[in-house]
C-alpha cells in the first residue's frame, strides 16, 4: 500500500469520525469503511472498562461461529488480546494473535470459522485514556505487514481520540441540562409558585370576609385548589432541583418524602456514596416510588432500604398500602413504572414489582457498580 493510499484512508476515516455523536453508530461505521478501504474481510471492537470488562461494541463480517447466539462467544470468556489489555501489556498493535474464541470453535467442532484462524489488534486509546481494542483479520490471513500494523495504529489513535471527544461532549450536554434544570426550578419558583401561593391567601382571606356560605365554600374551593396545586408544583420543583441530594441519596430521598408528607423509614447498609450516574438514577426511581406511594398506597408510612456491597447497590422501597394485583408475566401497568424499569435498565441493572392486593407494593432495584 502506498504513502498516498494510507493518508487517503486515514483521511476518509477522519471525516466518518468527525461527524459521529453516538459511540457505537461510529464504531460501526468506522470498522465497515476501514475493512472497506483496506480490503480486510472481519473485524470487530470491545470497549473495556475501569474493571476490565468489555463488551461487544461493534463487528463486521463475523464468522458464522462466532455470530451465533447473538454473538455469545464474542460477549462472554476472556481470551489473549482482553487479558492482555487489562495487565496493561498491550500497548501496540501485535502483529498475528492465534484467537482463542475461534480456537474453541475449532476444539468444540462448533461451527464455520469461514477460514478466519488469526488476527491482529490494536488497542484504542487518546493519550493516557484507553477505551479498548480494534481486532481486524480475513480468511486465511497469518501476517500483517508493518506498514499494516503502523496503519492500524493510526486509525486506533483516530478512534481513541473521537471516543473522548464524544466523552466529553456528553458530558456538557449533561452539565448544560442540569444548568437549564436549575434554571426552571428557579423560574417556577420565583414565579407560578408565588403566585400559587398570592392566590392561596387570596382566597383565604375572601373566605373570612363574607357571611355568605355558598361564597365560602366557593372561596375554600379555590383556596384548596391552590393548595394542590402549590403541592404538586413544589414536587416538580424538587425534581427539577433536588434539595440535598449533595448530601446524599438518604438525606434527598428522605426529605423528598417529608415534603410529601410521608412518614419514612430507613435501613442503610453498607457505604452510602455511588457513582454520579448511579446517584441520580436512583434518587429519579424513588422520586417516582415515593410519588406512587402518596398518590395510590392509602397510607403515609413508608420504608426505604439501601444496600450497597462491592459490586452493587440495592434499593428497595415499600409500602404497607392497599397494594394491587400485578401478574410479572404481564406488562407494567403504568408509565411511571416502565420508566422506573427503563432507568434501572440503562445502567445494566434490574427492576422488581411486588404487589397484592390489601398487602402493601414492594419496588426493589439493583444496580451495578
Amino acid at each position: 500500500m502506498s504513502r498516498n493510499e494510507e493518508i487517503g484512508i486515514l483521511k476518509e476515516i477522519a471525516e466518518l469520525l468527525n461527524e459521529g455523536t453516538d459511540s457505537k453508530t461510529v464504531l460501526a461505521g468506522v470498522l465497515k469503511k476501514l475493512l472497506h478501504l483496506t480490503g480486510l474481510q472481519t473485524g470487530w471492537i470491545f470497549l473495556i472498562d475501569e474493571k476490565g470488562a468489555h463488551q461487544l461494541a461493534a463487528k463486521e463480517a463475523l464468522p458464522q461461529a462466532l455470530a451465533h447466539n447473538d454473538n455469545q462467544r464474542m460477549c462472554k470468556g476472556d481470551c489473549w488480546c482482553v487479558s492482555r489489555y487489562n495487565s496493561g501489556k498491550l500497548n501496540k498493535a501485535v502483529n498475528i494473535i492465534e484467537c482463542q474464541r475461534i480456537e474453541n470453535v475449532i476444539l468444540e467442532n462448533a461451527g464455520d470459522t469461514g477460514g478466519l484462524t488469526h488476527h491482529a489488534t490494536v488497542p484504542l486509546r487518546a493519550g493516557n485514556e484507553r477505551f479498548g481494542l480494534l481486532n481486524v483479520g480475513s480468511p486465511n490471513k497469518t501476517h500483517f505487514q508493518k506498514d499494516e500494523l503502523a496503519l492500524l495504529e493510526a486509525v486506533a489513535f483516530q478512534i481513541g481520540t473521537a471516543l473522548k471527544r464524544i466523552k466529553l461532549t456528553q458530558r456538557e450536554q449533561e452539565t448544560a441540562l442540569i444548568s437549564e434544570r436549575n434554571r426552571l426550578a428557579r423560574d417556577l419558583h420565583d414565579s407560578v409558585n408565588q403566585l400559587l401561593f398570592s392566590l392561596s391567601l387570596t382566597a383565604r382571606a375572601g373566605r373570612e370576609m363574607t357571611d355568605n356560605e355558598e361564597v365560602q365554600q366557593t372561596f375554600s374551593y379555590i383556596q384548596n385548589l391552590a393548595q394542590d396545586a402549590l403541592g404538586e408544583m413544589r414536587a416538580l420543583i424538587w425534581q427539577l432541583k433536588p434539595q440535598g441530594l449533595e448530601n446524599g441519596i438518604i438525606s434527598a430521598l428522605s426529605s423528598y418524602a417529608e415534603m410529601l408528607g410521608l412518614t419514612i423509614e430507613v435501613k442503610l447498609t453498607g457505604i452510602s456514596s455511588f457513582p454520579e450516574k448511579v446517584e441520580e438514577t436512583l434518587w429519579r426511581i424513588g422520586q417516582e416510588a415515593l410519588g406512587n406511594c402518596k398518590k395510590h398506597s392509602q397510607t403515609t408510612n413508608v420504608s426505604l432500604f439501601l444496600y450497597r456491597n462491592n459490586d452493587s447497590v440495592t434499593m428497595t422501597i415499600q409500602d404497607l398500602g392497599c397494594g394491587f394485583y400485578y401478574d410479572e408475566s404481564f406488562e407494567l401497568p403504568s408509565f411511571g413504572l416502565k420508566n422506573m424499569k427503563a432507568r434501572a435498565e440503562a445502567l445494566n441493572g434490574t427492576f422488581l414489582l411486588n404487589s397484592k392486593p390489601g398487602s402493601g407494593t414492594e419496588i426493589v432495584i439493583q444496580i451495578p457498580i
